[in-house]
């Protein structure tokens, strides 16, 4: 139940914060067509953005920490693979099988903090996997730490940005479930290690 409730709800606050994002923050809606996108991605996937979403000021959310920007990915995270679409959809359908078994096999009834974690990675799977098949691509809007620049005019992939990508609320949900599962491992780890220990021997 932990796992489903988390997840549903995961999946209904990404799509509601992608849906709100489109319709504010350009200043008017921007409507995505999947046909569209099919159409620009077939050419140069990194045009998408530029072509299908009008130039539009950044909404300034906090100013010098976050900013929403609308950005179309074709890709992964951080634009990696562009016009993937098939291999990242397959990807994503393994990586929830994965997150179910790991919830049957390694994982008890009282591992509550481990199934909110799980009930994250698919909630914020599922939440990218109805983008790619609904618009060919995934609607991404958060932007990080704006303008924050690498000192003494250092780039890293021809970005002079500390974090010139954008994401959405899916990919933070992954990354706060993926360490949650790190810290869930540690602490039963830790438990392991303790009730191995001989009666006489002190944890100091």
């Amino acid at each position: 139940m932990t796992v489903l409730l988390v997840a549903m709800a995961s999946i209904a606050f990404d799509l509601a914060s992608k849906h709100l994002a489109f319709a504010y923050v350009a200043g008017a809606p921007v409507v995505i067509d999947r046909a569209d996108v099919l159409g620009v991605t077939r050419g140069d996937p990194r045009l998408i953005s530029p072509t299908l979403i009008p130039p539009h000021a950044p909404m300034v959310v906090v100013p010098g920490l976050l900013h929403f920007t609308l950005v179309l990915n074709p890709g992964a995270v951080f634009g990696i693979g562009p016009g993937q679409r098939w291999f990242f959809v397959a990807f994503t359908v393994v990586a929830l099988g994965f997150g179910l078994l790991m919830f049957a096999r390694w994982t008890t009834a009282r591992d509550r903090f481990a199934h909110a974690a799980i009930g994250l990675l698919i909630g914020g799977g599922l939440g990218n996997l109805y983008d790619r098949l609904a618009y060919g691509c995934v609607r991404d809007f958060i932007h990080p730490l704006p303008r924050l620049k690498w000192p003494g005019g250092m780039t890293i992939r021809g970005s002079a940005e500390v974090w010139p990508y954008v994401s959405n609320i899916a990919d933070l949900l992954l990354l706060v479930g993926i360490g949650m599962l790190l810290v869930h491992l540690w602490r039963k780890d830790r438990k392991a290690t303790g009730e191995r220990k001989p009666a006489g021997e002190s944890g100091a």
